[in-house]
């Protein structure tokens, strides 16, 4: 072999090394990218329960100016001059900002003899429910990581198509599943989360919540 070709063949072999090294380098760089986005967006994640008991009261207002007084770990369902008044007291167990965006009450509650499979699925909690579905907050609702905050609305017209279904839970043991829409600070992250509001025992009015489920609608379900 001439001096050439040897020399052909060793620039073709220190190319292809630094090909690999290149690939590799690449790759490695975009793992990193990876992980410290995927650290990032864990330390803006915010994720909803309810509060947990202790002395801390909330004095929630309603724009029609009606108040309640929201203990910690509870909920409120009332009626009063046809409006029904809704309030649930949360905690924020996640390292970033929930911003509050939309509602919706869970209405398919009841197993209907020829219903789909995604029907099924829906009734029994495991379908994610359309973000397209939910009702948004006319008021700015933030909850602060580590503390506790609150979310509220209100049903206020005879025909509501959500009135039917809150007037039963308030009339009867039926637990009221409600569900809530949020982001983090940058709105990206969002999350439904489902509350099951019902009542403790003979307390009639006193209502307690609990989280059933949790959907992340921009990345990997948590199951």
């Amino acid at each position: 072999m001439q001096v050439s070709d040897w020399a052909a063949a060793a620039t073709a072999v220190g190319s292809l090394v630094l090909a690999v090294a290149t690939f590799s380098s690449v790759r490695s760089a975009n793992r990193a990218g990876r992980n410290a986005e995927r650290a990032i967006n864990v330390g803006l994640r915010p994720v909803l329960f309810a509060s947990r008991p202790h002395e801390t009261l909330q004095k929630i207002r309603w724009g029609d100016d009606h108040w309640t007084v929201l203990p910690n770990g509870q909920a409120s369902l009332e009626e009063k001059d046809g409006v029904i008044y809704m309030a649930i007291s949360l905690l924020n167990v996640g390292s970033g900002i929930a911003v509050l965006h939309g509602w919706r009450v869970d209405t398919s509650q009841i197993l209907h003899a020829h219903a789909s499979l995604e029907e099924m699925q829906h009734m029994a909690g495991l379908a994610r429910p359309d973000p397209g579905t939910f009702r948004p907050q006319t008021r700015d609702l933030y909850a602060p990581p580590g503390d506790i905050s609150f979310w509220h609305a209100a049903i206020r017209t005879a025909d509501d198509p959500d009135r039917r279904r809150v007037e039963e839970a308030l009339a009867g043991p039926r637990p009221l599943i409600l569900e809530l829409l949020y982001s983090d600070q940058e709105g990206g992250q969002r999350t439904i989360s489902r509350f099951s509001i019902s009542r403790y025992g003979d307390e009639k009015d006193v209502w307690y919540p609990s989280v059933v489920r949790h959907w992340y609608l921009d990345g990997e379900n948590p199951r």
